[in-house]
């Protein structure tokens, strides 16, 4: 293991919890091995291990560039990690407020869909 694995997946359980990172490493086989050492070493050992902005502003900026995308897959699992990085329910409105004014209202709209069944699903209603 490489020390960018190990910043990696210490970031990762900080950011998407302990149970998340848990069954994603419990499903991996030796076929995605590969991509999941990119991805904690490449996305949560250097973007998300950065301190240069934080891990709030990461999350906005992350909820917003998979809407922008149309990266749906990811938004509740992202939505979720907000009760690890300090987005609030206001703060994840506002990127997506600008995903509709900058990408589009449809993938906005999706997004906010996702977003209200996800923090709804998590005890967190409006």
């Amino acid at each position: 293991m490489t020390d960018r694995f190990e910043t990696g997946m210490t970031t990762r359980r900080a950011v998407l919890g302990d149970a998340h990172v848990n069954g994603a490493e419990a499903a991996k086989t030796g076929f995605d091995a590969p991509f999941q050492t990119l991805i904690t070493e490449g996305a949560w050992g250097t973007v998300w291990a950065d301190d240069t902005i934080s891990r709030r502003e990461r999350s906005m900026l992350t909820l917003a560039l998979l809407a922008a995308t149309g990266n749906f897959d990811e938004i509740p699992m992202h939505i979720r990690a907000t009760a690890n990085t300090g987005a609030s329910r206001d703060d994840v409105m506002q990127a997506f407020l600008h995903v509709a004014i900058y990408a589009g209202v449809p993938k906005a709209n999706h997004a906010i869909k996702l977003a209200k069944q996800t923090f709804d699903a998590m005890g967190e209603t409006s």
